[in-house]
C-alpha cells in the first residue's frame, strides 16, 4: 500500500506537468506514467497505454491519466440501494 501511494503521488505530480504540455495535441488520449523514470506512454484506451508501458517495464505499476481530463475514467450508471 505505501508503494502504491508513492507511485500515485509521484504519478499525479508528473501527470499535472505532462497534461499541460500534451493537452493541445493529445487531448482525450490516455497516458501511463512510470513514476520512477517519468517516462510516459500514450494510447487511445487505458489498455493501450498500459500495454505499451508493460512492454518496456514488465511487472511495474503505472499511474494512468487522461489528457485534458481530471479523471481517467468516469462512471455513468445506477448504483442500487441496499434493502
Amino acid at each position: 500500500p505505501r508503494q502504491i501511494r508513492e507511485i500515485s503521488r509521484k504519478g499525479k505530480d508528473l501527470f499535472q506537468k505532462l497534461d499541460a504540455a500534451l493537452r493541445e495535441k493529445y487531448h482525450g488520449k490516455f497516458v501511463a506514467i512510470d513514476a520512477d523514470s517519468g517516462e510516459y506512454f500514450l494510447g487511445d484506451t487505458t489498455m493501450d497505454a498500459d500495454k505499451q508501458a508493460r512492454t518496456k517495464y514488465p511487472g511495474k505499476v503505472f499511474y494512468v491519466g487522461r489528457i485534458g481530463h481530471r479523471a481517467a475514467i468516469k462512471y455513468h450508471g445506477h448504483v442500487p440501494r441496499s434493502a
